[in-house]
């Protein structure tokens, strides 16, 4: 009994020092953990501080000639096409949405998925779709020419094609699944109390979607319809494909024809004055919003049941936007694709399918290990820089990969030359461009780019690991890096695994920062499709959108079996 008190006197000093010893050591890896996140946030950051940066410091100021000459124009048109699919993205999105939670009607569990289909398709292949379809030499004018006897052009009127109004169409056909989907589930967590009053007071089904349901999901219409307008600011494909003059055409124009790198910025900027406004315009729209519900009697909403021609009509409201955006670019891409099966095994396809596998998953791992290491560092170091700078890292998401080219390619560039030289200076051997002439500016494009996606999926799977888990395991002598592999990643591995899915998908969906920063001759299959569409050689660009979009489905099938699982 002695001799147990003496052995535990003896190591009570030893134990005493080792608690001391560990604290000492978690102490200096949280400061490791926060300066590693602090270089992280820089990282992600510096882009849009280049283009700041640049803007207000051109080496040639065109400032006062774009706004003399080409400004207006762009300016107009990018307004037109934000506010059109703003509109017409907020109109279907919220209709469907209220369509298939409100009512039941038939082919109403298959459309619940499908209105979701139009995501896995970049904008550019359904604008390719949409004018082969309908152009002069497409299949709707050429049968219109045989049935009625007309010769050219000149015997009949049909809407100009490659328009404005053509752009905004197609991007509100590509973009409405995201008002859709935040609606729906704005309507889906609303008690179905507030519906039953209505209609017992005599609401007809008019005057309960204006008067009840519109003004209970309205901050979730105005988030959803900011996001379209904002991807639609950020769009190149399109409208280039459709020859419309935007602040993004602006910046390819100004950089690759004119050669002008402060111009460019100086556009940069203001399309990022732009996105940030509608981003403060939503966030405005909401703030005096509130719409509460009891938790204790809540109840869910009871779909009515439409009969007859009103079901028939609610099945072909949310069928149309899904035909447009989704049935008909994939019935185009694959009537070309095996009209002409040649391009399937073509070189230049493989190895655009390996540089676009490449890339991708370089810049998906790349930026999930990123975004861990970042928010395990703030959280485990818990300092004011870090936990301040981690929120601002989501602008990369907000800044149009056209912008965020600009703001990585000039100082990649300047860093490559300092870095040739200084190679060249020590061993005699010019190693050539080593950042700007490979891949590597199009990794660090996409993880700037996407880091908010990560980023979102990585700290909300923090948040769901109870806090003793993690407090349990340091007491048992685990350190701090022990603790992240050895119990956050085990229970985080499917919101991991589903978060690096999404950046892959939108990697490789990416058209405009590739196509400013790929080395030369450098395709990946979204510039490919770019440039084959662009020479009107559609059945060459078939295959590699038929691949992007297949890639894109795979992730909107794990996006609407996540959001979508749970049945009315």
């Amino acid at each position: 009994m002695r001799s147990d008190k003496n052995t535990q006197e003896i190591n009570a000093p030893r134990r005493v020092a080792q608690f001391a010893s560990n604290r000492r050591a978690n102490r200096a890896g949280g400061a490791l953990w926060s300066l590693g996140s602090v270089m992280i946030a820089a990282l992600v950051l510096a882009p849009i501080l280049a283009v700041v940066a640049m803007a207000f410091d051109p080496r040639e100021n065109i400032w006062p000639h774009l706004m003399a000459t080409t400004l207006p124009r762009y300016l107009g048109n990018t307004a037109v096409i934000a506010i059109g699919v703003g509109g017409i993205s907020a109109a279907i999105g919220a209709g469907a949405a209220w369509l298939v939670v409100m009512h039941r009607f038939v082919g109403r569990r298959v459309l619940e998925w499908l209105l979701l289909f139009p995501l896995a398709i970049p904008a550019y292949v359904g604008a390719y779709a949409l004018s082969d379809f309908l152009d002069y030499s497409g299949p709707v004018q050429t049968a219109l020419r045989a049935s009625f006897g007309w010769a050219s052009a000149r015997d009949y009127w049909f809407p100009e094609i490659r328009s404005r109004e053509a752009a905004v169409v197609v991007l509100s056909a590509a973009l409405y699944p995201y008002t859709y989907l935040i609606t729906r589930a704005a309507l889906r967590e609303q008690s179905g109390a507030s519906y039953e009053v209505a209609r017992a007071l005599g609401a007809g089904p008019v005057a309960l979607f204006w008067r009840v349901g519109l003004p209970l999901v309205r901050p979730a219409i105005a988030a959803g319809a900011a996001i379209a307008m904002m991807e639609s600011v950020a769009d190149y494909g399109v409208v280039a494909h459709f020859g419309v003059q935007t602040l993004t055409t602006g910046i390819f124009a100004t950089r690759l024809e004119g050669g002008n790198a402060g111009g460019a910025a100086q556009l940069a900027l203001l399309i990022l004055g732009v996105v940030f406004a509608l981003f403060a315009l939503e966030k405005i729209s909401r703030r005096k919003a509130r719409y509460y519900q009891s938790a204790r009697h809540s109840r869910p909403v009871t779909p009515v049941t439409l009969r007859g021609w009103t079901g028939w009509l609610a099945a072909g409201l949310c069928a149309l936007p899904v035909m447009i955006g989704f049935i008909l670019p994939v019935s185009v891409m694959a009537a070309h694709a095996l009209a002409s099966p040649e391009p399937w095994f073509g070189r230049g396809l493989g190895l655009a399918l390996w540089h676009t596998l490449s890339t991708g998953g370089a810049a998906a791992v790349l930026t999930i290990t990123m975004a861990l290491f970042m928010i395990y560092g703030v959280r485990i170091s818990g300092r004011w820089l870090p936990k301040a700078l981690l929120p601002v890292t989501t602008l990369g998401y907000a800044a149009p990969g056209a912008v965020l080219a600009v703001g990585i390619m000039i100082p990649l560039a300047r860093l490559d030359h300092v870095i040739a030289d200084a190679i060249e200076a020590i061993s005699g051997h010019d190693p050539g461009l080593l950042l700007t002439g490979s891949a590597v500016a199009i990794v660090l494009a996409y993880v700037v780019r996407f880091f908010a996606i990560a980023q979102g999926a990585v700290d909300g799977a923090f948040a769901r690991v109870p806090p003793s888990l993690p407090m349990a395991a340091r007491s048992l002598g685990r350190g701090v890096g022990g603790v992240l592999s050895a119990l956050y990643l085990p229970l985080m591995r499917g919101s991991i695994g589903s978060a690096l899915l999404l950046v892959f998908v939108d990697c490789v969906k990416e058209l405009p920062a590739t196509l400013l920063l790929r080395p030369f001759n450098y395709e990946t299959l979204a510039t490919r499709v770019q440039e084959k569409a662009s020479l009107e050689k559609l059945g060459e660009a078939s295959p590699a959108a038929l691949l992007v979009s297949a890639v894109g489905l795979v992730a909107v099938l794990v996006l609407a079996r996540a959001n979508l699982g749970k049945r009315t």
